[in-house]
């Protein structure tokens, strides 16, 4: 999959079939709108183009509510690319591009930098300025430009409404079990390895204490999870535990993974965690000793989990 970044200098697309969206968790609803997008690019023999604005439009026109965006761009990138788009073009969303018409839209962005053969869109799609567009307007420029506007239909687009609503509040539930059945992959999210106050070391738990740098990216539930931690090429075995730590006095939150048999000095470097099983909310224990204790049945717990996936 070819990646850009500057609609200035896009390519000349082959009979470029494309479609707009956040395609945020790039889940089960949303692979059928891909493969629509190439079952109409295998009809025309042509290019499957999707195209999604950085940063997101909430953050140019402005809305109370946090994002909670269930991929970073950087991982969206890799999941379209693992699903076999031909391009992703990622176009700057500014105050200017906001205050396009929406004919302005169509005729200086859509047609003039992807001269599309098809164009998939969902019926409720709204652009341009005010969101005054819409697929009925796409539907009487067809014949002036020449594209085949082919309409995703509202049961789709409910069911993807309803999908990442649902993966969304999962991940905040620390449900992860639901989340990842609707993604159709394992959630998983990347910090750097900061340094900690080292107390896991002396309990014989060291953990990497984590720092994620985008604001953005939705947090897991308070809790203790089975997961899997990526650091300098290797894939190890692990438990993630994120909240206050209830049992110290004072504790502000964090993020740490203990990772199992590994034992490498990983300061600086970014982690991936990729997350499969809710272990059990935090608690408060009397001591550390009973802490450790609950620590030792944990680890059983996640290599019991863990064990075959």
């Amino acid at each position: 999959m070819q990646v850009h970044r500057n609609i200035e200098q896009l390519p000349v697309f082959k009979n470029a079939v494309i479609t707009i969206g956040t395609f945020d968790g790039v889940h089960a609803g949303h692979q059928k709108i891909i493969a629509a997008l190439k079952a109409e690019a295998a009809r025309v023999n042509g290019e499957t183009v999707i195209i999604t604005f950085h940063p997101h439009p909430r953050k140019i026109v402005k809305t109370a509510d946090p994002l909670q965006l269930i991929n970073t761009l950087d991982e969206k990138i890799g999941l379209l690319a693992n699903a076999g788009i031909n391009h992703l073009v990622v176009a700057p969303f500014t105050s200017s591009f906001s205050e396009l018409s929406a004919d302005e839209y169509i005729e200086n962005f859509l047609i003039d930098k992807f001269h599309p053969a098809s164009i998939i869109i969902g019926y409720d799609h709204h652009f341009g300025k005010g969101r005054s567009g819409n697929y009925r307007l796409l539907e009487e420029k067809s014949a002036t430009f020449n594209y085949r506007l082919v309409e995703i239909s509202k049961h789709l687009l409910d069911e993807i409404g309803v999908s990442s609503t649902k993966i969304r509040n999962a991940i905040l539930a620390s449900d992860i079990v639901t989340a990842n059945k609707l993604l159709g992959y394992s959630f998983f999210f990347e910090g750097n390895v900061v340094k900690g106050d080292q107390l896991g070391r002396t309990l014989g738990y060291p953990t990497a204490n984590l720092e994620v740098t985008d604001e953005d990216k939705i947090r897991l539930g308070h809790g203790v999870y089975a997961v899997y931690a990526t650091v300098k090429g290797e894939r190890k075995k692990g438990m993630l535990s994120i909240g206050d730590r209830p049992t110290l006095i004072a504790s502000e939150e964090k993020i740490e993974v203990n990772i199992f048999d590994f034992e490498k000095d990983i300061y600086g470097a970014t982690l991936q965690v990729t997350v499969e099983h809710f272990l059990r909310q935090q608690e408060k224990y009397p001591s550390l000793d009973v802490m450790v204790q609950q620590l030792h049945k944990d680890k059983e717990k996640s290599l019991e989990l863990l064990e075959g996936i």
